[in-house]
Order: C-alpha cells, then structure tokens, then sequence
C-alpha cells in the first residue's frame, strides 16, 4: 500500500484536507478542523494513524501484530496501522471511514 492511494481514500472524504501542522514529515488529515488520520512520510513501512473507538481498538491491536496504540496520539482513542499489507486495504479502508464517522458524526456518502 502506497501514500498515494491512501492520501485519495482519505482525501475522497467529504471535507477532507489535508494539513501540516506538526512539520512536513507528518501529513494530517481534518474534517471539520478535526484529525482523523495521519500518515507519517518518512517511515517504512508506511504509518497511517486513526482515531479509533477504545473498545474496537483493543480488539485490532489483539488481532493483528501490525496495529498499535496511537504513535504520539492518545492511546486510548487512536491506532496506528504499519502498512504491510496486513490488514488487508479493505479493512484498512473500513477503519479510515470509521475514524471519518467518529470525529465528523457523519456516514461519509
């Protein structure tokens, strides 16, 4: 999974833009001048953090070696996914919505 394709799913977000305000090496994704999602440019594998419900987040970090708590974030409401492969882009994109809901209130269309 490249930052390409990830930046357009999130970016494909109603009122999704894209900022810098901790510095060009981190891309922060707003709705509403909120985060949902960040993507760190300069690590490999590629990192993409989200906020995440508490409950769903423990579940994710016990299911897969490749979901974390929250790098630099609050532990308890964010994640942060190493863009492996695992999980799969579908997943992925499930969470990048359900991050999208929590902070914007609303089901992107």
């Amino acid at each position: 999974m490249n930052h390409k394709t990830i930046e357009e799913y999130i970016l494909g977000m109603p009122n999704s833009r894209l900022d810098y305000p901790f510095g060009e090496s981190v891309a922060v994704y707003k709705v509403d001048d909120k985060m949902f999602a960040l993507i760190a440019e300069d690590k490999n594998p590629l990192q993409l953090s989200l906020k995440c419900d508490p409950g769903l987040a423990v579940v994710l970090r016990e299911k897969y070696d490749t979901v974390m708590e929250g790098y630099h974030l609050n532990k308890k409401h964010w994640i942060t996914i190493l863009m492996t492969g695992v999980p799969d882009w579908e997943e992925v994109k499930g969470m990048i919505t359900h991050s999208y809901v929590i902070v914007s209130g609303e089901l992107p269309s």
